[in-house]
């Protein structure tokens, strides 16, 4: 299976907003990837700054093809939205064995990302949908080192997708069928599209392949959308800091937007979503119920228990 990989190709999206400080190394990045079977598929959110003329410079460098603004879409929707615009647009375009990758304006890809991205796509049927995801270096502003990322443990899957987000967006690659089980979606209009990602390719039981290997320099600075901890504790700091309220309300839209979607889950996953969605409308025996499903918890068993209140009193 591992012999097609120099002729699939890798449909990167990327979108773009007041980005052109660290845009340009980027950019220089994806021209260094080993694996050079790739389209940018591009669109800008509205920025001020300089950011299209970086990619419009980068076009040219890029070759003839290989650097394509999407259509039809102007102005300022928002990250997520940016993002799900440019998977539909896509999409139709994928063959078997193709993929896609999700690529943020402010990191630094390693060369061999889209290579090891692929050829663990390629251990998954066609016919089953797949996400894969990766650790990151993390770095400050300039590029300078500050660890790695938290290493997930072996909790995924459905439903634990639901109580936790593993899938960091700028290393997500999807395989076709899985991208076209998103871009069919209506996504929740609390979760970002890396969530989504993982909620909907989980939910529908395919495959989540996380590599333990960092793929990418994940930049944090003030202006991170979302950032990353680099260890369990502060991941717990933080999610104590925003309460129960924000997460909460991220986890019910969540399951409304499953709920209201079965055709993408497996009958287990439906089961799973129609008990939650009950216990969240129903009184406290109800929400006790529910926490007995299987899988249902975070990464640790601190975090678990704390999803647990939460779940119990939200």
């Amino acid at each position: 299976m591992h012999s097609r990989l120099p002729d699939q190709r890798i449909a990167i999206l990327l979108s773009t907003f007041n980005g052109a400080l660290y845009l340009g190394e980027q950019l220089d990045s994806l021209l260094a990837q080993t694996h050079t079977n790739w389209v940018l598929y591009w669109r800008d959110d509205g920025s001020s700054d300089d950011s299209r003329a970086l990619i419009t410079e980068f076009a040219g460098r890029a070759g003839q093809g290989r650097c394509v603004e999407m259509p039809g879409q102007s102005g300022n929707v928002g990250p997520a939205a940016s993002f799900y615009g440019l998977l539909r647009a896509v999409t139709a375009e994928l063959a078997n064995g193709d993929a896609v990758a999700f690529a943020d304006q402010d990191d630094v890809w390693l060369a061999n990302k889209l290579k090891r991205g692929l050829t663990a796509l390629a251990s998954v049927p066609d016919t089953e949908p797949a996400l894969y995801c990766a650790r990151q270096v993390l770095v400050d502003a300039q590029l300078r080192r500050i660890g790695l990322s938290a290493q997930s443990g072996p909790t995924g899957g459905f439903p634990a997708a639901l109580t936790q987000n593993v899938a960091t967006g700028c290393t997500i690659m999807l395989n076709r069928l899985a991208a076209r089980l998103v871009a069919d979606s209506t996504p929740s209009p609390s979760a970002l599209h890396d969530w989504w990602c993982y909620l909907v390719v989980m939910g529908a039981g395919g495959r989540l392949l996380q590599d333990p290997e960092p793929t990418i320099l994940y930049r944090q600075h003030a202006n991170n959308a979302v950032g990353a901890p680099h260890s369990t504790l502060y991941r717990a700091i933080g999610a104590l800091r925003r309460g129960p309220e924000a997460f909460m309300e991220v986890l019910r839209h969540n399951i409304a937007a499953l709920a209201a979607q079965p055709n993408l889950l497996t009958a287990e996953a439906r089961r799973d979503v129609a008990t939650l969605d009950a216990a969240l409308r129903g009184g406290l025996l109800r929400r006790l119920r529910a926490l007995r499903i299987a899988g249902l918890e975070r990464q640790t068993w601190l975090e678990t228990m704390v999803f647990r209140a939460w779940f119990i009193l939200g």
